[in-house]
């Protein structure tokens, strides 16, 4: 009996043991694993990718990728699912699977977005759809706008460059010309502005400000001398008020300069050239504990084609640390900029034709100027789960002394007109930016919120009359001190598929105090601005993206021209208002549909509220009419093959002032059409180079357009050939067709020496 008993319950356990395992089997067989690695578009893997794989009508199941990048589901049932990647600062992924029983292995890898903020970052860090294996599939988030774009190193490095602010000529519709030596800050163009020295287009550079306000020559003034360009990771650029992180001066466009922390290998550079051009450079970035250090000097000489020799030196340093990757890390920076040259000024027509000089002659042999620029600076980043924090602080210390003659025997026949700027400051200041994603509903979320403060302590500020850089008595002169600060939040809510929309609001308030040497002139003043900013994307389908975009921007105006009473002669002047609202809307596409082809169209207009600025060349403020502009763009970056680049850009823009003017309804000196190609080599059969086109159409130069600029078109050509690994060799070749255009043309009226009055 006790046998029977065993062997029934055996007989029973062994049954159990089979029905519980056939569903267990079943189960197994039935289902499936998702994994998969995620990495960047350098190979580097992603950890903290949030990874969503959702089914219709069910609950989504969410993952983050492992320290490795990988990510793992388990026990996923058959059927059709949608994976989607996100992580801040890069574009997303959202791809359509069928899973089956067993093992699936999908891969993804993410680029970067056109707005993201990166820390730590090397020569390749930044990409172009065009040269990725699937562009449409990378669509969603790369962008805001369809003027938004990101320029590679692998497309700097293409480029033959004069002078340090032609980087930005890779940004479309942008051109940058220089009229009185080569030390001084660029000339910049861009939709219908002359945009001066960059009032009205605001450029970062490592994470600090380039522009700066009330300054002794042009509000704005962004120098970009202290640019080496080879440590050049890449330039983010965005044009239009639309963005709630961009304040001051970021009203026809912005730019932000990415220095690389990791160079691929270390670079000693030899230049030599024509008219007295050498050129030296040594960087590197040895690994030094758990991060890198980039080490970087640089030293050039330069005369140019003028008579009397721009005998440009220059002297430029960096010294960068950096620990961690495109996610998380931190990097402190030094730089050291020192530059001193002569000026040739804009040579009077009349003077060229009736041989009194030669086309490359100067009417006043001692303008020149030194400049020195000297920053420490420090950036950090964390991530964590669905949460990003950047802090970027920095500390500028910045001295010019600029000497010009614009108008050479004009106001005095005698001593002549000649005049000596001077800008003395230190700027310091920090920017804190926090971003969260989240889901609101079943509605994919971000919000970004943001803090800008900056001080300019400008110790002086100050115009002389001199004769042959010998003061002769002071025009104007005061200190300074330019408080600003600005608040903002952004909200992006993915709607559907094909949806999303960006809305902003920003707040800025700035404090001025002036201390004038002509003490009625003295005196502080406040302002502030509430500036609203949106847009939406439609798409993409078939590779192809819409955007619409409207918001309000503004620049600001010298902080003199707000306490001002009187000007240098004595004459009574309206003070300026201290922030200048500017409105601005866009309708623009992206398209990757053609393969290994980006090309962006944009339809815009811009009304600025006035154009009022401190003239910092005649010590007096100069109130303007509101003006108008509009216009559109096309842009164009092909690459067939890894060793082929090719890219087209043409730019038209229409600008007027908004009310009736008797002398004329034209601004003066706004740009017209632009136009710009080139095509690129690299690696192939050991050979680089390019060559590019570049046409700037004829300009208005008086309100009437009865006075017309001529146009500009130069072609520059650069070849080499890498010799082994460690060397190679290379040629570059400016106006290789000996144009004899002029970099800029004003009308402006002058006196030669020893003419007549009147």
């Amino acid at each position: 009996m006790t046998l029977l008993l065993a062997q029934t319950l055996r007989a029973a356990l062994v049954l159990t043991m089979v029905v519980v395992a056939i569903p267990s089997a079943a189960q197994s067989a039935a289902t499936a694993q998702v994994r998969g690695q995620v990495t960047d578009e350098t190979g580097g893997v992603l950890p903290g990718v949030t990874v969503e794989l959702s089914a219709k009508d069910a609950e989504p199941q969410v993952t983050v990728t492992s320290a490795t990048g990988g990510y793992l589901f388990d026990d996923v049932a058959p059927g059709q699912y949608q994976l989607a990647f996100t992580l801040f600062n890069f574009g997303s992924i959202t791809r359509s699977l069928v899973v089956r029983p067993g093992l699936a292995q999908i891969d993804a890898v993410l680029h970067l977005s056109l707005t993201a903020e990166v820390v730590v970052t090397g020569k390749r860090t930044f990409g172009n759809l065009a040269d990725v294996e699937n562009p449409a599939e990378n669509l969603v988030g790369i962008a805001q706008s369809a003027s938004q774009g990101a320029i590679t190193a692998r497309q700097l490095d293409a480029r033959p460059i004069t002078r340090r602010g032609e980087v930005l000529e890779a940004v479309p519709g942008l051109i940058v010309a220089t009229h009185s030596g080569e030390g001084k800050a660029n000339q910049y163009f861009l939709r219908g502005f002359n945009l001066d020295h960059g009032s009205d287009f605001a450029t970062t550079v490592a994470g600090m400000p380039a522009n700066m306000p009330t300054h002794a020559h042009s509000q704005g003034y962004s120098d970009l001398n202290f640019l080496i360009p080879e440590l050049v990771g890449g330039i983010q650029f965005s044009k239009g008020p639309y963005y709630a992180d961009q304040g001051d001066f970021a009203t026809a466009g912005a730019s932000n300069i990415n220095y690389a922390t990791i160079l691929d290998r270390p670079i000693t550079r030899l230049e030599a050239g024509t008219y007295g051009f050498s050129r030296a450079l040594f960087a590197a970035s040895p690994k030094v504990g758990h991060g890198n250090l980039l080490l970087a000097i640089e030293a050039s000489t330069n005369d140019g084609p003028w008579v009397v020799p721009d005998s440009y030196k220059k002297l430029n340093g960096v010294v960068r640390y950096s620990n961690g990757d495109t996610v998380n890390g931190f990097a402190v920076t030094a730089m050291g900029y020192n530059g001193e040259w002569n000026a040739t000024e804009a040579s009077p027509q009349r003077a060229v034709a009736l041989g009194l000089i030669d086309r490359y002659g100067t009417i006043d042999p001692t303008d020149g100027g030194h400049s020195s620029r000297y920053s420490l600076s420090g950036e950090w980043q964390r991530a964590q789960n669905a949460t990003t924090t950047r802090i970027t602080a920095y500390g500028i210390a910045y001295d010019l002394d600029l000497i010009s003659n614009f108008t050479f025997f004009l106001n005095d026949p005698v001593h002549g007109d000649q005049q000596e700027q001077v800008d003395r400051r230190f700027v310091s200041g920090a920017k804190v930016v926090h971003r969260r994603r989240t889901r609101w509903a079943r509605y994919l979320v971000q919000n970004t919120f943001g803090m800008q403060v900056r001080n300019d302590n400008i110790m002086d500020v100050a115009l002389y009359r001199t004769e042959a850089r010998t003061r002769l008595d002071t025009r104007t002169q005061a200190a300074a001190l330019v408080t600003s600060g600005g608040l903002y939040a952004q909200n992006e809510i993915e709607w559907t598929p094909w949806l999303r929309t960006m809305v902003g609001l920003r707040g800025d308030a700035s404090r001025y105090r002036v201390d004038a040497l002509d003490s009625i002139n003295s005196g502080t003043a406040r302002a502030g601005l509430v500036t609203p900013k949106g847009g939406a994307t439609i798409g993409p389908w078939k590779g192809t993206e819409f955007y619409v975009n409207a918001g309000t921007g503004f620049h600001s105006n010298d902080a003199r021209g707000t306490t001002i009473v009187r000007d240098a002669d004595g004459n009574h002047v309206d003070r300026v208002t201290p922030l200048v609202r500017a409105q601005g809307a866009e309708l623009g596409i992206r398209t990757v549909a053609v393969p290994h082809l980006q090309s962006t169209l944009s339809v815009w207009t811009l009304r600025l509220a006035s154009e009022l600025v401190y003239n910092g060349d005649i010590g007096a403020t100069e109130p303007g009419p509101p003006s108008k502009r509009y216009g559109l763009e096309w842009a164009n970056y092909y690459s067939p093959f890894s060793w082929l680049m090719l890219d087209a850009d043409v730019a038209w823009s229409r600008a007027r002032f908004a009310e009736f003017d008797p002398a004329g309804q034209y601004v003066p000196e706004a740009v017209g059409t632009v136009v710009s190609a080139g095509v690129g080599i690299h690696g192939f059969h050991r050979t680089f180079g390019s060559l590019r086109w570049r046409y700037l159409g004829p300009r208005t130069l008086t309100p009437d357009n009865s006075v017309r600029s001529r146009s500009t078109s130069l072609v520059n050509l650069a070849g080499g050939y890498q010799l082994h690994k460690h060397l190679r060799v290379a040629l570059n070749v400016f106006n290789i067709f000996n144009a004899a255009d002029s970099d800029i043309e004003y009308y402006i009226l002058t006196r030669m020496p020893g003419a007549p009055m009147g």
